[in-house]
Formats: structure tokens, sequence, C-alpha cells
């Protein structure tokens, strides 16, 4: 068969460990052979990542924003150990949140549905996308442990010099302090990348903060999103027969739990690190979750949900089979395409990423999978495969698709 042709380069960001195998054998068995890949290649490994002063990382992010379409590897954002292991001039920071912090994007997340691995929860039939603001919070707090009695306050010291000042608490004895911000041009920018996503997919939008309890901070939040929603939004709302919806997060978990999914969840920066995690295993595995970070100016970075699966890096290390699960990688790769052929109007690029997406599931659904999603299937006669045994087995139904067969 011909190859597919591509007009514009997306961004290739590699990355670690065994997502970098895995991301190598679905390139030559699942991309390659079928389509005339065009992309601009970045090593986010973390070696090349230190060679660099993670200059890399920001270049790759900058490219990002200039194709508008990027595909990224799970990374190691490295701790004490790795710094050790790998002997890095640095403990560098996170590659997602630089990357999120210069696109300014909002991460999507949401399970990927196959017959066989069925949700915990079983009032779930449709995926439920978890939106979380990728910025503040606790992630960039201050904090201080307080060694004795003492007062602390909050304190903003204007340009002017002028000062405002607000008791946290008189402490008695010792006890711990932690300080967070955000900013209104993050929030704006979060809620109309979530608005924009809602109308995109055409699924109603959840939002939910504790504005009961946190009546200026988490309340803000809830305030620019009603306002963007109501001047930029509610009509384009009605048009596509889609709401917006807001409550309390813990009335949000609890009518999450009762629904049958099918919609988006905005969160702020932990609560949706925490409820993406929650919503992908009962979904059934962190492995089959899809992840895009989207820009409020319209520019996509698809990547996989989880890590860089360690413990099978060194079991392949070894010269031991593994069987790591490929799925949330084969769909970066396929929503990345899928999106430069709709923004290149190339509609056989497009079918090319639905076939892809169908091929992987109609192989689990037969019974061919990796050892994680047969530990957890309702199929009978699975047949538990390595990981390039699996994707050799993606791509034979992937022919057949693609050969209209």
């Amino acid at each position: 068969m011909d190859k597919i042709q591509m007009k514009t380069p997306l961004v290739e960001m590699d990355g670690d460990e065994m997502t970098r195998i895995l991301w190598k054998m679905i390139k030559e068995e699942l991309l390659i052979p079928f389509v005339d890949l065009k992309t601009e290649y970045y090593d986010l490994g973390l070696e090349y990542r230190d060679e660099t002063d993670d200059q890399v990382t920001v270049d790759s992010a900058m490219a990002a924003k200039k194709y508008g379409v990027a595909v990224k590897c799970a990374t190691i954002t490295p701790n004490a150990a790795r710094v050790k292991e790998y002997n890095l001039k640095e403990m560098w920071k996170s590659p997602n949140g630089t990357i999120r912090a210069i696109m300014d994007g909002t991460v999507f997340r949401a399970p990927i549905i196959v017959k066989g691995i069925e949700p915990n929860v079983r009032t779930w039939k449709k995926p439920i996308t978890i939106a979380r603001h990728a910025y503040g919070d606790v992630y960039k707090a201050a904090e201080m442990k307080i060694p004795g009695p003492g007062k602390c306050e909050l304190v903003y010291t204007a340009a002017d010099g002028s000062e405002q000042r607000e008791l946290i608490h008189d402490f008695q004895g010792a006890g711990i302090l932690q300080g967070q911000h955000n900013l209104n041009e993050s929030i704006e920018s979060f809620a109309r990348s979530c608005f924009n996503y809602a109308l995109d997919t055409m699924q109603d939008l959840w939002f939910s903060t504790k504005d009961t309890i946190s009546k200026k901070y988490d309340h803000t939040f809830k305030d620019i999103f009603q306002d963007i929603y109501d001047k930029e939004y509610e009509e384009k709302f009605k048009k596509a027969g889609i709401t917006y919806f807001y409550t309390l997060i813990d009335d949000a978990v609890a009518r999450v739990i009762k629904s049958e999914g099918g919609y988006v969840w905005a969160c702020k920066n932990y609560d949706g690190d925490v409820m993406s995690d929650m919503i992908a295993t009962a979904f059934g595995s962190l492995s089959m979750m899809t992840s895009v970070l989207v820009s409020p100016d319209g520019k996509f970075e698809y990547e996989a949900a989880h890590g860089t699966v360690q413990r099978h890096y060194y079991k392949y290390l070894a010269g031991e089979e593994t069987s790591t699960n490929p799925v949330a990688t084969i769909f970066a790769w396929s929503g990345a395409l899928r999106k430069r052929g709709e923004l290149d109007g190339l509609t056989e690029l497009m079918q090319f990423s639905e076939n892809l997406e169908q091929a992987t599931i109609d192989t689990i659904e037969q019974g061919t999978m990796t050892k994680d999603l047969s530990a957890i299937s309702t199929l009978q006669n699975v047949n538990a495969v390595n990981s390039l045994e699996f994707i050799q087995a993606i791509r034979s139904n992937l022919e057949k698709l693609q050969a209209g067969k």
C-alpha cells in the first residue's frame, strides 16, 4: 500500500525507560509501514535533558507551540535516587510541568473503553474525562515548619509600598504552614480550554471547587468560570445542546459515582491529580488512560497518562521478557496524528488514526492482550502475550482495516 502523506510535521518528544522501548516498537510496527511520518524530533530522555541543562524540554515546548501538535513519550521526573543513578548535574524539574507552563495548557484525561475490561463502578457506561488545571495550588506552595509560639500572617506588599495583612494563625506551639497562590490569567486560560474542549467533543462540562469553605480562593475559580461562560460560551453551549454545570467538589464526587459518565469534569490542580487516578483505576487501568494537554489558543500535546514503567525496564535490561501495556502510548500517537490530519485537512490520516485505535481495541476484545489486562479481563480464553507480540497482533488487525476488510 502507498504510505499516507503528511503535510506538516508533528513534534515528537521521546522519553525514558520501558516507554522509550515501546515508542520505538510502535513507530516501527504500527506507524512507519503506513504513514510517511514527518516529525520534528526532540530527545527528552533524562541523559540528554541533563546534557542540555534541560534546554531540550523548553525547545520541544516551543516547537509544540509553533507546529500546533505534539506527541510525548513518558519521561522521568528525577528524585534524589535518580540524580545518583544517572549522575545528574541537578534534580531537573518535571518535563510535563515545564511544557504545561510554556503552553499554558490544561490536561484532559479519559479512559479507553474496551469490552472485557469492566469499570468497578457498575453505573459507568461512557468515559469520564478529567480536566486538570495544571498551575499553582499545592504544587507551587511555600511551606514552613513552625517551631513554637508565634503569629503567622499573609502579607501583600503592593507596588506602591502599601500593605494588606491577614492573620493565618496565632500559634501556641509547634505546627506547620502552607501558602498557595494562583493567577486570574491562568484560571481564565483553564476555563476557556475546558469550554472549548467540551464543545469540540460535544460533552457536558462539570466544574467543582469548595467555594463554601474557601470563600476567596476557590470562589474566584467559580466566579471566573461563570463569568467567561456567561459572556463567551452560553449561546455556543445551547446551540451545541450541551450544558455547563457547577457544584461543590464533594457533591460532584457523589454525582460522578452515580452517573453513567459521558462528560468532562474540570478540577483544580490537586483535585484533578487525585481524581484522574481514581477514574483511571475504577475504569480498569492507568495504562488505559489517554492524556492531552490543550492550550487556550488551540495547541495540543498528546501523551500516555502513566509513567516510564521502571520495573519492566530493569527486567528488559536483564534480558527478561516483558509484557508492558502500550495502549495509552499508541493512543497518544493516534490522537496526535488525528489532530494533525484534522488541522491539515487530511482525511486519510484521520481515518488511519481511527483504524489504529480500532485495531488496538479489536485485538484486546479478541482476547489477545498484555498480562496486566489479562489479570482483570472478564473475557474467556484470554491470551496473555509480551509487548512485541501484542503490537504485532495489532498490526495484523490494522492491515485488515487499512485494506478495507
